[in-house]
């Protein structure tokens, strides 16, 4: 269950919760393939303190990450790979949380097929019902190199904005979201979209456009539909994780 549903709950079970819930998104991430052995990675904010957040130590696989070897850094140090996370980790979710206070998860990968649109002069295009959640809710940030500058953070929040994801041009997606759930699940239809959009246009054929109020009308139902409905997916996510290793809960 997602921290979001139980307020109900004291700080250090609300922690805890955190903890396993970000624990699970890299073993997630990690079940379809968008780890990439020690790097990339996931952030969720400490619900008792909004100025820490938990990401998984620099050296481990994806598959190593349990609840309790989560590291909690606060957003406003300055760290790197000696505190035991990762540099530029640390300052793409530091920028994030710091900058959108709605947000309590932010997941960032490199998916083939995200960088491959990352690098498109027309980035994600609504031809597909799996890309209707990001219409014109998709920020675009230039390449600047490694995001090991701080300088770096503000441009990147610019970019974002309000919006569900971030293409990185040339590296990377990030997706934000309230919940582990929400950010997860959009990485999951970004990366499904991507794939498809480049499928399509792999063809050569002349592609069937969606109309604008259609797309926008249909990316307002899924704002709505994973603020309701889809909820019952985590625990449903959750249970996939338990029947392969318990251990993220660890």
């Amino acid at each position: 269950m997602d921290i979001e549903t139980a307020p109900e709950r004291t700080a250090t079970e609300a922690d805890w919760q955190a903890r396993v819930d970000l624990a699970a998104v890299y073993r997630l991430l990690a079940h379809h393939g968008w780890g990439d052995v020690i790097f990339n990675h996931a952030a969720m904010r400490c619900p008792s303190n909004a100025r820490h957040f938990l990401i998984k130590r620099h050296e481990l696989l994806y598959t190593e990450v349990t609840a309790s070897n989560l590291v909690e850094v606060s957003m406003d140090d300055d760290l790197d790979e000696r505190s035991g996370v990762n540099r530029p980790g640390f300052t793409l979710h530091s920028g994030v949380l710091r900058g959108r206070r709605d947000v309590n998860c932010s997941v960032h990968v490199h998916p083939e097929e995200g960088i491959a649109i990352s690098g498109l002069k027309h980035g994600l295009r609504p031809l597909s019902q799996n890309a209707m959640r990001f219409y014109n809710r998709v920020g675009y940030h230039d390449y600047e190199g490694l995001t090991d500058s701080f300088d770096e953070r503000e441009r990147i929040v610019a970019a974002l904005g309000q919006n569900r994801a971030l293409v990185m041009r040339h590296h990377g997606i990030t997706t934000v979201g309230g919940t582990a759930r929400e950010a997860f699940s959009l990485m999951k239809e970004f990366v499904r979209a991507a794939r498809i959009q480049l499928m399509m246009e792999a063809t050569g054929a002349a592609l069937s456009e969606i109309p604008p109020d259609v797309c926008e009308h249909v990316a307002a139902q899924y704002e709505q539909h994973d603020r309701g409905r889809a909820s019952a997916e985590w625990p449903a996510y959750l249970r996939l994780l338990d029947g392969i290793d318990r251990g993220y809960r660890d």
